[in-house]
């Protein structure tokens, strides 16, 4: 009921808040670029841009503090509610990007955004914003239709499908960013949406379990390990600068031959997109449960 949701908003919202003061000397010595912490609006929202948009300003007021992000996913209806969220100044976490099209829609709601909140004479340099492309789960699910095909030439592609999506979307926020409207936001203070990899960790154990960090190290982006990935990078990653801008011919014709070998990359990236709101629903109601019954248990 109401009385739990509220009691997760407010257990969620106050949760958020202490991490931003944890994290806020980050935030302060980075200028705002890093630091931050997330707090997601509630997934059974995401295809429903109004409700999206007053719940992301309800949280972002209610956590109060300048390095908290709202994270919204990239559906259809989740552009509408980005544009308008960063339009009136709220930083967003745009999460679930698994195409390169929509990683183009979503820079493009970030600038209407911007536009919006310029036109409002909100100061363009405190919003920041992410774009959440998805790495790993894309090779998971392609790699099950390059086994099924079972030909040298299909399983030649596994487990590459993941990093040269993830290219191919550095160079869709590079052209973006490169254009005379987003030059001109930038030159009135505004920042760059950065993309963020995120299913960075490694499912399949015969691959290297740094495998999405070191053949994604480029600059302005940022990883979100789980922690055995965190720990598995500090102890023997080999980083050794740029593994991403050098690649996009190679990255293009890796998905040129996955489409020959007669598999949707829209197909793909359209499931995910809707399995991964359905997984961001099964959590949120798995946290309802379970404050539900501790609020049973303290009756």
């Amino acid at each position: 009921g109401a009385s739990v949701t509220d009691a997760v908003f407010e257990i969620t919202t106050n949760d958020v808040a202490a991490a931003s003061d944890i994290f806020r000397p980050i935030y302060d010595s980075t200028s705002g670029f890093d630091g931050r912490v997330s707090i997601e609006v509630e997934p059974g929202l995401a295809h429903d841009a109004a409700g999206t948009i007053e719940q992301a300003r309800q949280l972002w007021a209610k956590v109060d503090r300048p390095n908290a992000m709202i994270k919204i996913p990239a559906t259809v209806e989740g552009l509408e509610a980005i544009a308008a969220t960063i339009g009136a100044g709220i930083s967003v976490n745009v999460t679930l990007i698994f195409s390169l099209e929509r990683h183009r829609e979503v820079i493009e709601a970030y600038l209407t955004g911007l536009e919006t909140a310029k036109a409002a004479g909100i100061d363009l340099s405190t919003i920041h914003s992410v774009a959440s492309f998805f790495v790993s789960r894309v090779d998971t699910e392609i790699d099950k239709r390059l086994e099924a095909i079972g030909t040298d030439a299909a399983l030649a592609l596994k487990s590459k499908a993941g990093i040269a999506n993830a290219q191919l979307a550095y160079q869709v926020y590079e052209e973006a960013f490169a254009t005379d409207r987003a030059q001109a936001l930038l030159g009135a203070g505004a920042n760059k949406q950065r993309p963020l990899w995120a299913s960075t960790g490694v499912k399949d154990p015969s691959l290297p379990d740094t495998l999405y960090v070191t053949e994604l190290a480029v600059a302005e982006t940022v990883n979100t390990m789980p922690e055995k990935t965190l720990e598995a990078t500090f102890d023997h990653a080999e980083i050794t600068g740029d593994a991403v801008t050098g690649s996009y011919e190679s990255a293009g014709a890796t998905l040129e031959a996955l489409t020959a070998l007669g598999i949707s990359y829209d197909e793909v990236t359209a499931l995910l997109e809707k399995e991964g709101v359905e997984k961001f629903i099964v959590s949120w109601n798995e946290l309802l449960d379970t404050v539900s019954a501790a609020l049973e248990a303290a009756k």
